[in-house]
This record gives structure tokens, sequence and C-alpha cells, in this order.
């Protein structure tokens, strides 16, 4: 059965207050808006102490690309509460608190839902739980959920919205166990230059290629994976640079395009020079490497 809003869980005791909540929600379709399921899971201590979740009717369409990711379909919301609806429940789990979510969708999706409502904006402190599984395991070739949960021996189902909270959460547990990086560590801004860069192997594909990154530090796991490849990390963009590699990490992929860095490129090229500008995933997949969450 579907709650409805007077179904909601009570307030939580203030002595049993989450450390952090994590939060996933499926799209009924590619309006980022388009919400049709929630899940919410608040961490103590390492262990979840309560869950939320619930099935929401997007007032939207559904596509087949999006039924066949997750398998909602218009059917299962009959009935089910609008966003609107729900809206003070998740501020409630939400507001004030640390909230955790699997890269920057999540955050997006729920500030244009509130839009779209005419619902407050929901104040809460964002957590990128792909970017704390990069910084943790820099090894892996892939930070995607169902990954790190294989990885990491945590019982999944992907793409429901609970399961996918609940995964996250656990992300971020095992990632303190792992680094001794307390919780506010981890809120901490990482340095955007970061140290040395990485020594370039002396053979790979991008041999000879000189790579600025945008949007992650130049010791870190991108920076590795590119001078693995072959390539030379710069401290940034300057006139013997041939590529900018913009960070997954940044929200929707979109270019910071107010970064100087960003801006020195366009420049460069507009004054005839041969330099790239590509996202992080784009140059995996043209190396025929998973991508990287």
């Amino acid at each position: 059965m579907t709650p409805r809003p007077s179904d909601v869980p009570p307030t939580i005791d203030a002595a049993a207050l989450p450390d952090f909540v994590v939060m996933d929600v499926e799209t009924s379709c590619s309006n980022v808006s388009s919400i049709c399921q929630v899940g919410i899971v608040g961490f103590k201590d390492g262990v979840e102490i309560f869950e939320y979740e619930t099935l929401v009717d997007p007032l939207d369409r559904f596509s087949s690309f999006n039924i066949g990711i997750h398998g909602i379909t218009g059917d299962h919301v009959l009935g089910a509460p609008t966003f609107a609806d729900i809206h003070a429940a998740v501020d409630g789990h939400l507001g004030g608190r640390i909230t955790v979510a699997h890269s920057y969708f999540d955050k997006g999706a729920l500030g244009a839902a509130c839009c779209i409502h005419r619902r407050p904006a929901i104040e809460t402190t964002w957590l990128d739980s792909v970017r704390v599984a990069k910084r943790a395991w820099p090894e892996l070739s892939s930070h995607r959920l169902n990954v790190l949960t294989k990885f990491l021996g945590v019982r999944h189902k992907h793409h429901d919205a609970l399961s996918d909270a609940r995964a996250a959460g656990m992300v971020i547990v095992r990632a303190i166990e792992h680094t001794g990086i307390e919780l506010a560590g981890w809120l901490a801004p990482v340095n955007a230059r970061g140290g040395p860069a990485p020594k370039a192997a002396a053979v790979g594909p991008l041999k000879g290629e000189r790579i600025a990154i945008l949007g992650a530090p130049r010791d870190g796991a991108l920076a590795c994976f590119l001078a693995s490849q072959g390539a030379r990390v710069m401290a940034s963009v300057g006139t013997t640079t041939t590529m900018l590699v913009v960070s997954g990490d940044q929200p929707f992929g979109r270019f910071f395009t107010s970064h100087a860095d960003h801006r020195r490129a366009e420049e460069l090229r507009r004054g005839g020079a041969s330099i790239e500008i590509v996202l992080e995933d784009e140059i995996r997949h043209r190396l025929a490497l998973p991508l990287a969450w």
C-alpha cells in the first residue's frame, strides 16, 4: 500500500537524530522534476536508524526508457501522493541535515520538483557519495553504485529508490571505516589543484597529450587514470595544453564556463590552438573503459 501523507512516520526522537540521511529518487521521464519514487534512509554511528519510501504520482508522462530502468509505470502510481503531498515529509527528514546522494542528479530532481510544484526549496547540506567513493577507492575503474556495492559486498537492488539510498549510505559508512576520515572531513572542500601530478606512463593511448583537469585535483583518481594512459597532467591550461578534461564530479556534466581554465581553453581555440574540451566520461569511452560512476 502506498503511504499517504497521513501515514508518514512521526518525527524522529531527538535522542536518535541521524548523523546523515540519504536520498534517492526515480523519475518517470526525461524531465528531471518527474519524481515517481522517493527513498530516504537515516544513519547514526554507522547504523541505519530509519527508512522512508513512497511511490509518487509525478503528474507527468512515463517514458519507455525510464520504465525500462526502474520498472515503475503509471499504473503503479495510481492513487499515490504527488510531490506536493509529500514535500513536508521530505523536508522533515532532510531539512537542516547532511543529505547524501549518489551524484548530483537527486539534488537537481528535488530542486526541480520543489519549483514545479510550487513548494519551498529544502535547505540541506549535500554530500556526493560518488566523490567520496572516488577519494576512498581511486583504484576502481568505475564508481557506479551497483559496482561499488558488489565491491563492498553490500546487498542492493539497483534503481529501487530505497535500496539505492541504503546502498549510498553504506558507501559513506565504509569510506569512513576504510580511510579514517570522519563525516566532517568528507564535507570539507578538496584542494582543487592538489599535490604533485602523477608521472605519465612511458606508453599508452594518451602518450604525448598534455592534459589539464577542471573540477578535480591533479593528484586525484582522474589524474592518476590519465597519467596511467600516458598523458602528462598539467597544473592549468597553457599554450602547450592539448586537452581540458572536465571531471565527472561536475553537476550534470556541464562545463564550468566561468572557470579560468575553461575561459583560457576557449581563448586558445579561438586563436587557432588545437585544444579539446571533453568530459571525463567521453575520454573514458574513447579508451573503451568503464565510466567513472
